[in-house]
């Protein structure tokens, strides 16, 4: 991203519309301080539509355009041409009076792993022409993409930064799917989201799944596995199947559209 900054005119960072502060990389704020910036909250779609209206006006109050969308069926993704063209307006026009009757945009669309980015460009461009994955790090390097004659997208590896100041920030983003499954111990990934949903979402878990939540997270999380007959061929109650499905639920939206964070401004 470094390298190719400055071939760019605007970085279009898409967030998790879910947990849209801590899947924002901190990094991109540094590398694209002179750019003009654009703010995509993707994944809509599996938000609580209230709280991405209190996110679009932070980022709005932030000095950044916003765009909701849902990269998947590709509602709100058309919204980033005239979003471009309305930034790069006072270029064009200067560019125009100089002869230039084609100003294109060049726009670096940047985001952590797994928050959709190829399958946006995809939809935009009509076609596949870029890989794309429930698993994180499926683009592995950097591509042009010509949107219009007069629109390049530039598609770059989902980076995360190095080092999480805020144990709940990376909590968040394996809830979401964006850290390799692989790295983490389910069971207990799967009781700590019990936990934040039964604070935020009281109501979501037993509607799923038909579970008193009175108990604590560590119970909830059995009674879910034995409602569902996950057991063992020893007929013992199976801890990682159960953990699997519940997060594979939540991600997908099965336990209703969840936002785990809002602005900090609206909690003053």
């Amino acid at each position: 991203m470094e390298e190719n900054i400055s071939l760019v005119d605007i970085v279009a960072e898409l967030v998790d519309a879910r947990i849209p502060l801590s899947s924002k990389n901190p990094d991109i704020d540094r590398l694209a301080a002179n750019k003009k910036r654009i703010i995509i909250l993707n994944k809509a779609d599996l938000a609580d539509s209230k709280k991405t209206d209190l996110w679009k006006d932070y980022f709005f109050s932030m000095g950044f355009k916003v765009i909701t969308a849902d990269s998947k069926t590709g509602k709100g993704v058309k919204e980033l041409y005239p979003a471009c063209r309305e930034l790069m307006k006072e270029k064009i026009e200067r560019l125009k009076l100089r002869g230039r009757i084609l100003v294109p945009s060049r726009v670096m669309i940047a985001g952590i792993p797994n928050v959709g980015k190829s399958t946006l460009i995809n939809k935009l461009v009509g076609r596949s022409l870029t890989k794309t994955g429930d698993k994180p790090g499926v683009t592995r390097s950097k591509q042009w993409v010509k949107i219009k004659k007069d629109l390049e997208l530039l598609d770059t590896p989902g980076i995360l930064w190095p080092k999480f100041d805020d144990q709940a920030v990376g909590l968040k983003l394996a809830f979401t799917g964006a850290i390799n499954d692989d790295i983490l111990e389910k069971n207990e990934l799967a009781v700590r989201l019990i936990d934040e949903l039964l604070r935020l979402y009281p109501g979501s878990i037993e509607s799923r799944y038909g579970v008193s939540e009175e108990e604590s997270p560590d119970e909830v999380f059995v009674k879910i596995g034995q409602n569902r007959g996950f057991l063992t061929k020893g007929g013992e109650y199976d801890a990682l199947r159960t953990a699997y499905v519940f997060l594979d639920e939540f991600r997908g939206g099965k336990l209703g559209k969840i936002t785990l964070e809002i602005p900090l401004k609206t909690c003053e």
